[in-house]
């Protein structure tokens, strides 16, 4: 260190001339000059050095602290994702001090209508760079029909879905879309619901397969149906045969960067949001779910490995009543649970097998009142000898009515730092955070 500070100091010092013999004229010196410039002139030039050496030597201080290497990646990415969020709300984005930062970011904005694409700019969690059709036009559907799931007519939600530019769909009035088949999404698109009773209810419904940077906001989604053994057009220039569908609300089947959004879900075939086969950068947050057996699924087997990189947020959401399980269920990859409110479930809320990383932060679980049904947790298809290595953990969770997380795995917060995507307010603040959970009732020219 001295002799980084040394060439600094030698080469200042061949510059110092002692203030008494600088020839200053009387104009430039104060009439009754202060005790600094008093003592400045009597100085020694050892004294000078000194303070020069110490002057340097500060400066480098920060240089040689932030050099130093980090300890815990996860609280390095937490500040991150907070100086994000900060900034965007700080960028024009006015803030209702809600606490929920997705819905901070626009929901107080009157003029939401006019500044819709605005929306792709407040994700968080894995699936913030999901952009959907921001950079777009904006598609307008006027037609509630799906006659010809090959051949869509311009105006229906099919014929904006498939195409290839980005666009951002917004509905021109109320409407129930009862789709004939599955409604296979291109990439880039956003499904804005805001402004309109939008139903997508008594067909099959959303699939998003290979596809990239979709948005599904806004909307009730229920009632879904299997479809297949049909043509489907996925695209201009591409229709398909469909095999027998799930019969999911949301169907993400090796999809990435998808963000799902403020929907009520309920009562589907299969699963109410689905996502496998590699899917990763997913965020499903806001959202309203009841009257469901099988909720989440989140991983396709036990022995397709590639889902051992998905990444998914689930974050804000009101799991209510009439639910049973899977709140998510499971498996192999990277899962970031915080800040929900799960007010009910029959067998158990979050589960899972294949040793997925389960991250639970700051949420607030109500046990049922059936006496056998009060673990939050089910590690699934492994004895115990197995699952105790699987990394689950609770951390900051509100455990109501005899609700109990059983933690598995390693306690350090570096085993996490890939199942952590955001800052868990405290639990105490998940009724305010998940009060306006489901698909929003948005009038134009008043906050949402």
């Amino acid at each position: 260190m001295f002799s980084l500070i040394m060439p600094f100091t030698m080469a200042l010092m061949s510059l110092y001339t002692p203030i008494d013999r600088l020839s200053l004229h009387s104009s430039h010196l104060k009439p009754h000059p202060s005790p600094i410039f008093l003592s400045l002139e009597n100085m020694a030039t050892p004294s000078l050095s000194l303070i020069i050496t110490f002057f340097f030597f500060s400066l480098l201080i920060p240089t040689l602290i932030s050099s130093s290497p980090v300890q815990d990646p996860e609280l390095v990415a937490q500040e991150v994702h907070r100086k994000i969020n900060a900034s965007r709300r700080n960028l024009g984005y006015l803030s209702c001090g809600s606490g929920n930062p997705i819905d901070d970011c626009w929901r107080c904005d009157p003029n939401w209508e006019q500044n819709r694409q605005r929306l792709a700019d407040c994700a968080i969690g894995f699936g913030k760079n999901a952009i959907g059709g921001r950079d777009g036009k904006i598609y307008v559907v006027t037609d509630s029909g799906d006659d010809d799931p090959v051949n869509p007519k311009p105006g229906t939600l099919r014929y904006g879905v498939i195409q290839d530019e980005p666009l951002w769909i917004i509905f021109a009035r109320d409407m129930v879309i009862k789709l004939k088949e599955e409604l296979i999404m291109n990439s880039f698109k956003t499904l804005d619901g805001r402004g309109a009773s939008v139903h997508i209810a008594g067909g099959p419904c959303i699939t998003i397969q290979y596809v990239t940077n979709v948005i599904i906001h806004g909307l009730n989604i229920h009632d879904c149906k299997q479809g297949g053994n049909a043509m489907v057009r996925s695209s201009p220039s591409h229709f398909g045969w469909r095999t027998v569908s799930d019969g999911d609300g949301v169907s993400i089947f090796g999809g990435s960067h998808v963000w799902v959004d403020h929907n009520s879900l309920s009562n589907c075939n299969d699963g109410l949001v689905d996502a496998i086969h590699g899917s990763t950068a997913i965020t499903i947050s806001n959202n309203y779910m009841t009257h469901h057996d099988k909720v989440m699924l989140l991983g396709h087997s036990d022995t397709y490995t590639q889902d051992k990189n998905m990444q998914v947020t689930i974050a804000f959401n009101h799991f209510g009543e009439g639910l049973v399980q899977r709140m998510p269920r499971c498996r192999h990859g990277y899962f970031h649970v915080v800040n929900n409110d799960y007010t009910h479930w029959e067998m158990y809320a979050i589960g899972g097998s294949a040793s997925p990383t389960i991250n639970s932060q700051g949420n607030r679980f109500v046990a049922p009142d059936i006496r056998f049904s009060k673990e939050v947790t089910k590690h699934e298809d492994a004895p115990e000898s197995e699952w105790r290595s699987w990394n689950w953990r609770s951390e900051g969770d509100l455990l109501l009515n005899g609700a109990y997380f059983t933690p598995s795995g390693a306690g350090a917060s570096s085993s996490y730092a890939r199942a952590s995507s955001l800052g868990a307010r405290p639990s105490s603040l998940v009724g305010t955070i998940t009060m306006g959970s489901g698909a929003l009732n948005c009038k134009k020219g008043s906050r949402c």
